[in-house]
Formats: structure tokens, sequence, C-alpha cells
């Protein structure tokens, strides 16, 4: 599973669930992180070529080589961050998440709980077409206080929340 962080901020709560993905995750499962979201550059179509820039290859090469995916994303501005959206872009065409299973956790403790963000992705990933796993998105609402020194989350009620999150989308991947 290929789990990926659409927030840049350094102590945000959206890479703290992600974090806590391998610690949670149903034993056997191997998680992967792709943390160079920062490195991506502006997409252009006129540079979706050979060679790609190295981290637009390493996220293809991720991707196509995942069972499936975890996104986990903040909301600015009443929408998913630009950053998060560059990486998205530069995952159409390539059919590297065409079919598959595909989730996402809601971190956000604001009264919206990033429902915007949430539902501008389901439109991209429907351009991707990806297995949203319905089962497996969920809304959990962590704070920086549930975050210990470690980064990870470390309130059991969230980490259960987590943990079935993932278990569901695993489940739904192993068909």
């Amino acid at each position: 599973m290929l789990t990926v962080c659409g927030s840049l901020r350094d102590g945000s709560t959206n890479a703290a669930v992600i974090q806590t993905v391998p610690s949670v995750a149903p034993e056997g499962v191997e998680v992967d992180t792709f943390d160079r979201l920062a490195d991506l550059p502006h997409f252009n179509p006129d540079d979706d070529r050979e060679p790609l820039h190295p981290a637009v290859a390493d996220l293809r090469r991720r991707l196509g080589r995942a069972d499936a995916v975890l996104f986990c994303t903040p909301e600015y501005a009443g929408a998913m961050p630009g950053s998060f959206k560059n990486l998205l872009d530069w995952s159409v065409g390539a059919e590297t998440l065409y079919g598959k299973p595909v989730s996402w956790i809601n971190a956000s403790w604001a009264p919206t709980g990033a429902a915007n963000a949430h539902a501008s992705l389901r439109i991209v990933l429907g351009y991707l077409s990806v297995d949203i796993v319905e089962d497996a998105c969920t809304q959990v609402a962590v704070s920086r206080k549930l975050v210990g020194e470690d980064g990870l989350v470390n309130d059991e009620d969230a980490r259960s929340a987590i943990a079935a999150a993932v278990a569901a989308l695993v489940k739904h991947a192993a068909g």
C-alpha cells in the first residue's frame, strides 16, 4: 500500500495520520509512503515525456507498484492544496492509478471536516478511473494534541479508526 500526505506543513496532523498507518496496518502489509510532494515540479503537459523529472518518475513507479493507495489531505481555501492537486495532475494519463483501490482519511478537526477538499479529490479521482473504496474513506478528527513527540497519532480511538480504514482498504485490495 502506498500512502500520500497532501500537506507540506511541518507538524501536519495529516502527516501524523500517514506516519501512523504502518503501526496500525494489518500484519504482513507493506506500507510505502511517498514523501516527495515538495519535489514535484509544476505540472506541464509539455514536460510529461521522457526523461521525466526524477520526483515524477519516482511517484509513478511507486503508484504503479502499489496494491492500493491511501491519501490524507487538508483543505486550504475551500479545496485541496495546490501542491497535492499537482501530484494528482502528474498521475493523469500515466494510468498508474487506473482501477486501483484508493481511499482517504479526513484528519480535519474543523466542523466542515475538509468536506470540500475531499469532494474535489473524489472528482479528480473519478477522472483517474480509480476504485474508490467507500468503506475505507473516513473522517478521524486529529488535533495536534493527539500527536505525540514521535509524530504519530497517540489517541487510541483515533488509532483504532485509522486501523479500521486501513484494514478495509487492504481487504478490498486483496479482493
